[in-house]
């Protein structure tokens, strides 16, 4: 029906598809540009996060507690409580 051309296209564009797709996905400045930057968004940093993880459940509950006393802490530091005006 499309005669030996259309198989002829069909063909390079079979093989030139992954291959272009390999060179530009592939380039490590586009690497660079592209996908570091968004994966520094999604993940944080290693210093952020918890390297040693609470196996009981009283250490599980110190480090709660400590993780409230902190967000705690920021709040203050943040908003300092206004005087009342009564």
């Amino acid at each position: 029906m499309g005669g030996p051309g259309l198989e002829v296209f069909k063909f390079t564009l079979y093989l030139f598809v992954p291959i272009a797709a390999l060179v530009h996905f592939g380039d490590p400045g586009w690497y660079r540009q592209t996908v570091i930057p968004y994966r520094n968004k999604l993940f944080p940093p290693e210093q952020r996060t918890i390297q040693s993880l609470p196996t009981d459940a009283q250490s599980v509950r110190a480090e709660l507690e400590r993780i409230k006393t902190e967000r705690l802490a920021r709040r203050s530091a943040q908003n300092p409580t206004k005087p009342n005006n009564d």
